[in-house]
């Protein structure tokens, strides 16, 4: 069985937040010169998996007017547009009834994408789709890039063709350990505290809630699984009070943690805590500026006529009837 303590996924993507921010700082300081250099951020991914950037511009290099130039997104930007589209994944796999490891796993992957590339680079709304599809087939959750596209009237060959990059990307790295396994342990230890009840499987549920919020911040990047499934639990049980928490932390750390104390995990904890307080939800309103920018760096000849939002609006139905048509 696989082992956490023992995976890619805790000696190569756990980080501190100053490595975080060192990545997202790298790759748009990459994606600026980009567009000083040749006019434009697009990448374009050739036939032979290898990466290739457009001509230079003569307008790129040698405008008498500075502010001719289209202006790269500030690293503040990105992160906005980062979590415009994680909070559209979420709303794809609940079109499709994915499970929720699919729905995390797919986080995680987008999440790490993005540590390497910048917005400006690969459009987030191409990226997300193919993470997804690439979730599912590591899931086992087999889905046709056709069908997953058809359901949201996305070209599927834009899924498949980022495919490679994605795999590239990720260190072909695919195992990853989402919370909600972790929840399950937690939750069946508990039952020592207190008798299994109807309380203890709201407990359970809401917890859950919690994790898919928790999943759209940085914390799945900075924490183990277990300690995200340990905040979640912590603030489900806020509300249900099933079993005395602080009693039954100290009984887990001593019992399966030796090697942290109390104090160390609560301060953990906390950090989560407080990364969710912070979550906010972008809007369309909010991200029109932003895709403004994004459209002009990446293609800096389009005139503004063609500007336009090209988020994804997803209402979830019954998938016997489909996703909704996207809005765009």
């Amino acid at each position: 069985m696989a082992d956490f303590t023992t995976s890619t996924h805790r000696s190569k993507w756990l980080f501190s937040p100053q490595d975080l921010m060192d990545k997202y700082k790298a790759a748009n300081q990459r994606a600026r010169q980009s567009l000083e250099k040749y006019g434009s951020t697009r990448i374009e991914l050739d036939m032979d998996g290898s990466l290739s950037y457009p001509e230079p511009q003569a307008d790129a290099k040698d405008s008498a007017e500075k502010h001719s130039r289209p202006k790269p997104l500030k690293i503040d930007e990105e992160k906005l547009l980062r979590a415009f589209y994680e909070f559209k994944i979420q709303d794809v796999c609940d079109a499709f009834k994915f499970p929720r490891k699919i729905q995390a796993t797919a986080l995680i992957y987008f999440k790490r994408f993005y540590l390497q590339w910048s917005v400006m680079e690969h459009h987030p709304k191409e990226i997300m789709l193919t993470c997804i599809y690439t979730a599912c087939k590591a899931e086992e959750n087999h889905v046709l890039a056709e069908e997953l596209g058809r359901g949201i009237e996305q070209d599927h060959h834009t899924i498949l063709n980022n495919e490679m990059l994605v795999l590239q990307s990720l260190g072909f790295d695919l195992i990853v350990y989402a919370p909600y396994r972790a929840l399950e342990g937690f939750v069946s230890d508990m039952e020592e505290f207190c008798e299994p009840s109807e309380q203890l499987q709201l407990l359970k549920e809401s917890s859950k809630v919690e994790i898919d919020r928790t999943m759209l911040t940085e914390a799945p990047l900075l924490f183990p699984p277990g300690q995200l499934a340990l905040a979640a639990l912590r603030k489900a049980n806020n509300l249900h009070a099933v079993p005395d928490f602080d009693r039954y932390l100290e009984s887990m750390v001593s019992g399966h943690h030796p090697t942290h104390t109390i104090a160390e995990l609560t301060v953990s904890l906390n950090v989560i805590d407080s990364l969710i307080s912070k979550l906010e939800t972008p809007t369309a309103k909010d991200m029109k500026h932003i895709d403004r920018k994004l459209k002009a760096c990446r293609d800096p000849g389009s005139s503004d006529k063609y500007f336009s939002t090209n988020f994804i609006f997803l209402e979830t139905t019954n998938l016997n009837e489909g996703p909704k048509k996207p809005k765009f």
